[in-house]
């Protein structure tokens, strides 16, 4: 009998859980962490929200099985979001699914299209299953660049001609996660028409559509004419609405996967809790203020860490559109590596960062800082950095 599971093999360690590990011993033991590694708001969704899933949740007929797909109601609207937001028309029956946060819906299609074997194009470094659902389901994984310069183009063109077998889909995730990197409509104009004429899909993660900054609003895939011929794209409630736990997201695009990753879903679950689906119709379809809201909260958030984290010795670049920063490790800490500065910083300065190398060898040197403690939190945080960087001999006389 096997030691060990196929897939599981296939699994390399996950880093960032070896900090979460820390973390949570730290704070069983008393320790005050100011928690900036996992990217949870810290804000309850709007209270409509709340009221309509209570409201439904009191009806006798809401507690069976739901449509796998998503209610008609929730497709019907988050259609009507694409088309106020980004002027893109889709056909809430076949253009649409919902799933269970972007995270299943991008682990579902990914066995729904993927045969063992085959070739995926993803970001290095990038969000964990954005290579980890393809692993799963059988497929290799070559890296292209996270930033969208010209070694980016350049990367996709090597990819195509010296990759057997040949690449099938590109994920791409703009605004990014872990390196908060944002793209215009040219960008997404180019890939499709890249992805045309290379006859490969495109998945993107759009799921921090709305967090972004100094007015200059995200683009969706869909907005480029024809995309739809070959992308689909998932969104979230989660960051949006401050409903993470509620596990809300969509699939939407291209009719040939979006039924593919309908099928498979069909297989695997029955949909979300349908008191959960009628208060994303209310989040969807009702007030706005707390978008708005959620977007400034998060610029005063990344003013003060930028502003904060600087005068106590660590420059970090300021993200234009997410909930985190990507920063590069104080150079005379940079031999130390990702994780074992963030290990320290755990330690010596109670504040968890994620380390960069979890979200691929691109991301050494780097960690994640997320936004998701109050100004308060994080003066406190570069409080305890500036001692700690103090303690190791790293300058912070610009304080």
């Amino acid at each position: 009998m096997e030691d060990e599971f196929y897939r599981m093999k296939r699994l390399p360690p996950y880093v960032i859980a070896e900090v979460n590990a820390m973390r949570h011993a730290a704070r069983q033991a008393g320790k005050d962490i100011i928690d900036l590694g996992m990217g949870n708001p810290d804000l309850p969704p709007p209270q409509h929200v709340i009221d309509k899933l209570c409201e439904v949740a009191q009806d006798p007929n809401a507690h069976g099985y739901s449509q796998s797909a998503g209610i008609p109601g929730l497709r019907k609207a988050q259609s009507d979001y694409y088309a106020r937001r980004f002027g893109v028309d889709l056909d809430p029956n076949k253009e649409v699914v919902v799933t269970l946060g972007s995270k299943e819906g991008l682990a579902s299609l990914a066995t729904a299209i993927t045969a063992p074997g085959d070739t995926i194009l993803a970001p290095n470094p990038c969000y964990p299953i954005h290579t980890f659902g393809f692993i799963i389901a059988g497929a290799s994984i070559r890296s292209v660049p996270t930033t969208p310069d010209e070694h980016y183009w350049e990367a996709l063109e090597r990819a195509m001609h010296f990759t057997v077998p040949r690449p099938t889909v590109l994920i791409v995730n703009y605004p990014s996660n872990p390196t908060a990197e944002t793209v215009g409509i040219e960008f997404y104009e180019q890939l499709v028409a890249w992805a045309r004429e290379n006859k490969i899909w495109i998945l993107s993660d759009l799921a921090y559509s709305e967090l972004y900054y100094d007015g200059n609003p995200t683009r969706s895939i869909l907005e480029v004419p024809g995309a739809k011929d070959v992308a689909v794209e998932f969104t979230s409630l989660s960051k949006t609405y401050s409903m993470a736990g509620w596990r809300m997201g969509f699939a939407v695009g291209n009719t040939k996967l979006i039924a593919a990753l309908s099928r498979v879903k069909s297989y695997i679950d029955y949909g979300a809790f349908t008191p959960i689906q009628a208060a994303a119709v209310a989040a969807l379809n009702g007030p706005q203020d707390i978008v708005e809201m959620n977007r400034e909260l998060y610029r005063k958030r990344r003013d003060v860490m930028v502003e904060a984290f600087g005068r106590a010795g660590w420059e970090i670049p300021s993200p234009r559109a997410s909930m985190f920063a990507w920063a590069p490790l104080p150079p005379a800490l940079r031999e130390m590596g990702s994780l074992e500065f963030s290990k320290q910083l755990l330690t010596q300065a109670e504040v968890a960062v994620a380390p960069g190398v979890g979200y691929g060898e691109e991301g050494e040197g780097f960690v994640r800082i997320a936004m998701v403690e109050n100004e308060q939190r994080l003066r406190q945080a570069a409080r305890n950095i500036k001692r700690y960087l103090s303690s190791m001999g790293v300058n912070s006389s610009a304080a």
